[in-house]
């Protein structure tokens, strides 16, 4: 197997920790998956591990020339501090979903840029973008069901980023072996 991971310096295995966690709590929140759980009860998560610890994590990336990375973890933990501030702030559905839009536009341009960063990477930034995405509609138009589509989206890309920095931490493999598809080559191998 490939033991390709995206994850492999420990400030971005750290970071990933971060964003996983994060996006997990914050995700399970609008998902409602747990009865009496909502997003809300993430914002003291959002705020110190996703918005300082990650905003660091990018500050000491941008430290060692690691540009990627560095402005990734740093643009995200202006989210998630912004975010966790603002949370129990009273403002409108438009707000909140202006929001969401302008942050899924920074979680695509991510997506676009972790191209060479493996795909579990730009993988976590496309689900967080598309995550995103459904919850500035959801704000916009008050569509609960868009809401937890969103959340889950948001479950499935924390999953993501918790597996790619606890497989550079195990040394586990995020790809899967590349085999030839030619003459000869049968089911069983």
């Amino acid at each position: 197997m490939d033991n390709d991971v995206s994850a492999g310096s420990s400030i971005s295995t750290l970071g990933h920790l971060a964003l996983g966690l994060t996006l997990l709590a914050f995700g399970l929140g609008h998902a409602d998956v747990i009865d009496g759980v909502t997003a809300s009860d993430a914002v003291s998560l959002a705020t110190y591990v996703g918005g300082v610890a990650l905003f660091v994590a990018g500050l000491l990336a941008l430290r060692d020339r690691d540009a990627a990375t560095g402005t990734a973890f740093s643009a995200l933990g202006a989210l998630w501090f912004t975010w966790g501030v603002t949370a129990g702030d009273q403002v409108s559905g438009n707000a909140a979903g202006l929001f969401m839009l302008l942050f899924a536009l920074v979680a695509l341009s991510l997506t676009l840029g972790a191209a060479g960063g493996g795909k579990l990477t730009q993988g976590t930034y496309g689900l967080f973008f598309v995550s995103l995405l459904l919850l500035a509609i959801a704000a916009f138009a008050g569509n609960d069901a868009l809401a937890k589509a969103g959340g889950w989206f948001a479950v499935v890309a924390g999953a993501a980023s918790w597996y790619g920095a606890t497989a550079a931490l195990a040394h586990w493999p995020t790809s899967l072996p590349r085999r030839a598809a030619g003459r000869g080559v049968t089911a069983t191998g």
